[in-house]
């Protein structure tokens, strides 16, 4: 199926589209090390045909334990998202978590970000909706990929088109997430490029008794898998030293793997990659 084009700053995604590639730390930690994140990326990305948004977090509001890191709340965040975006001029990108925080996002960002646990909250999505930037918007672990519709319909009510759906896994059970590739397919028949996110999918929610555990050795495979189904964007975070950022680690790829790992997820969609009907 034909999808697309969205618009995210002077790139375009869909069918037919270089792949989007959201990329960068879990969380912002600091100045220097959001720096020096975001340039190793953008030296891959010129090397490798993809369209790259920065992706940091300001506030990670749904930490398992009160005492966990969140990050440098909306101001700072956003200042060091800004200086990312006009030192290398890209288009960057965060999560939302209320409604009064999309105008001031979306001043900063081209695209904004709409966390799983969120992905039904109308008055978000809306606020969202009405800064007509395009919206990312995760599936709820908890959500058939078919109850996506209804977060489209919302945003499309408000005169915004611009959207984006994500897959990040399922919960199963306690404490573990699986992926049902054909999620990607059944969210693209409706009319929207989908992203994978490949980091969150392999995360064990609370597995670490009070953080979010993970198994980063799943996360290429997986990749691999959902690039031969058939994606727009791919979604991961990275880190210099994963075991020592204070959020995500265990699910992270290391910022000196992230080109091996995208050529490969390029290497298979290339291959695999067909004319849509």
């Amino acid at each position: 199926m034909k999808v697309g084009p969205v618009q995210i700053g002077s790139y375009q995604v869909g069918t037919g589209c270089p792949l989007l590639v959201v990329a960068g730390p879990c969380v912002l930690e600091s100045a220097s090390l959001t720096r020096q994140i975001a340039a190793h990326l953008i030296d891959i990305s010129q090397r490798l045909p993809i369209q790259l948004v920065f992706k940091a977090s300001f506030d990670k509001a749904n930490r398992t334990s009160v005492q966990s890191f969140r990050g440098p709340g909306l101001d700072m965040g956003l200042e060091m998202l800004r200086a990312v975006r006009d030192e290398f001029q890209i288009p960057v990108t965060t999560d939302i978590h209320e409604s009064v925080q999309a105008a001031a996002v979306a001043n900063v960002c081209e695209l904004l970000q709409i966390p799983a646990f969120l992905a039904r909250q109308t008055d978000l999505l809306q606020a969202a909706a009405e800064t007509k930037r395009a919206i990312n918007v995760k599936k709820g672990q908890f959500m058939a990929p078919r109850d996506m519709k209804h977060v489209v319909n919302k945003i499309r009510a408000c005169g915004n088109d611009r959207i984006l759906l994500c897959e990040r896994g399922t919960f199963f059970g306690y404490g573990q997430l699986v992926n049902d590739m054909r999620g990607l397919v059944e969210m693209r028949d409706l009319g929207v490029p989908v992203i994978y996110d490949a980091t969150h999918s392999v995360q064990q929610p609370g597995g670490l008794d009070g953080a979010t555990g993970g198994n980063r050795r799943m996360v290429l495979p997986l990749a691999r898998a959902a690039a031969a189904v058939g994606i727009d964007g791919l979604f991961f975070e990275t880190h210099p030293r994963p075991d020592e950022s204070p959020s995500d680690g265990p699910n992270m790829v290391p910022l000196e793997e992230a080109e091996g790992f995208l050529r490969q997820v390029l290497a298979v969609r290339q291959a695999t990659q067909c004319s849509d009907s």
